[in-house]
C-alpha cells in the first residue's frame, strides 16, 4: 500500500540557524578604520574614512573581529566611546553585521564599554532599532533629534536684537567658545571643540564686543554639517544657523536639532527635509547645565 500523503497541517522543518562564530572583542586601532568604514557602508551611514579617524582621535573604539580566514567581513561589530571630563561619556557607532544581529553582540559591546568608563553617565543617540537594547540596559529617553538636510534651502533673514550681529570668530574667541559650550552642555568638551575648530569655519554672535553664542560648519558625509550651535535662545540660534545656510545655499547641508529647541518647524519653512529621527537617551545623572545657554544642534550623532 502506498504511503499516505503528508498532512496539510504538517510544517516544514525549521532551518538550522547559522552558528555564531567565536568573535574577538578588542580595542579599535588605526589599521582597523578601513574595515570599520566598510561595516558602516553596509548600513548606508554617510561617515567617510576621515570621520571614523576623527572619532578614534576623540575617544576609544572597540570592535568584534571574526578570526575565521574565509569570513566575508573581518570587523563585524563596532562601538566608540568618548569621555567628557570625569562624569560623562557619549556612545556612538554601535554597529553589528546584519547577519549576526539578535545574538547579544550589541549588548556585549555595550557592557564592555560600561566597564571601561569608570562610573561615568552614558549618553547615546539611539536609532529605532537600537532603542530596545538601550532600554533593557537602563537608558531613559531625554529628547529627540531631528536630522534635516537639503541642497536648496531658502535664504533666510533673521532679525537680531539691536546691537547684536553675527561675525567671524578669531583665535581670541576660543576661550569664550569653550566656556559657552560648557554652560550649554554641562560638560568639558575642550578637546573635541579645539579639534573641530581646526577643520571648521566658525561665527560668533556678538553684542558690543561680548560673545553670546557660536555656530560651526565643516565638511562631513555628503556635504557640510552645521554644528554645534550654542545660543541663549531660539531666535539667536536661528540667526547663527541662517548665516551658514545663506552662505552655502547651493550646497548640501545637514543639521541635527533637538525637538526641545523649537526649531524643527522652522527648517520645514526653509525647505529642508527631515530624513531621520533618533532618540537622545541617558543612563546616569544628567550634566548640570546653565539654563541661560542652550545647545541647539550637535557635532554629530556619535559625539553629541
Amino acid at each position: 500500500m502506498p504511503a499516505p500523503p503528508p498532512s496539510s497541517s504538517s510544517s516544514a522543518p525549521t532551518p538550522t540557524p547559522t552558528p555564531t562564530p567565536a568573535l574577538t572583542l578588542r580595542p579599535m586601532e588605526q589599521d582597523d578604520l578601513g574595515a570599520c568604514h566598510r561595516l558602516s557602508l553596509l548600513f548606508k551611514w554617510p561617515h567617510r574614512p576621515e570621520d571614523w579617524n576623527f572619532l578614534l582621535q576623540m575617544g576609544q573604539g572597540y570592535l568584534l573581529e571574526n578570526p575565521e580566514p574565509d569570513a566575508a567581513l573581518r570587523v563585524v561589530g563596532s562601538v566608540v566611546c568618548t569621555c567628557f571630563g570625569k562624569a560623562h561619556a557619549v556612545i556612538g557607532m554601535l554597529l553589528v553585521q546584519a547577519e549576526l544581529q539578535r545574538r547579544g553582540l550589541g549588548r556585549r559591546l555595550m557592557q564592555h564599554v560600561a566597564r571601561q568608563v569608570n562610573g561615568r553617565s552614558l549618553m547615546v543617540n539611539a536609532t529605532a532599532a537600537g532603542m530596545p537594547l538601550y532600554k533593557q540596559l537602563g537608558f531613559v529617553q531625554e529628547d529627540v533629534l531631528y536630522q534635516f538636510q537639503g541642497a536648496s534651502a531658502k535664504p533666510e533673514l533673521v532679525a537680531l536684537p539691536p546691537g547684536e550681529r553675527v561675525r567671524p570668530m578669531g583665535k581670541s574667541d576660543v576661550p569664550t567658545l569653550l566656556a559657552l559650550d560648557a554652560q550649554a552642555t554641562g560638560m568639558d568638551r575642550s578637546k573635541l571643540l579645539t579639534a573641530l575648530l581646526e577643520m571648521s569655519d566658525a561665527v560668533a554672535l556678538d553684542r558690543d564686543g561680548e560673545m553670546l553664542g557660536f555656530a560651526l560648519v565643516r565638511r562631513f558625509g555628503h556635504g557640510r554639517v552645521i554644528g554645534p550651535v550654542v545660543a541663549p535662545d531660539a531666535e539667536r540660534a536661528k540667526g547663527l544657523i541662517a548665516h551658514w545656510i545663506n552662505t552655502y545655499s547651493d550646497s548640501f547641508i545637514r543639521i541635527d536639532v533637538f525637538a526641545s529647541s523649537g526649531l524643527p518647524h522652522w527648517f520645514d519653512k526653509l525647505g529642508m527635509t527631515c530624513v531621520d529621527r533618533v532618540t537622545l537617551m541617558r543612563k546616569g545623572p544628567p550634566p548640570q547645565k546653565d539654563p541661560g545657554m542652550q545647545l541647539f544642534s550637535i557635532v554629530n550623532q556619535a559625539l553629541g
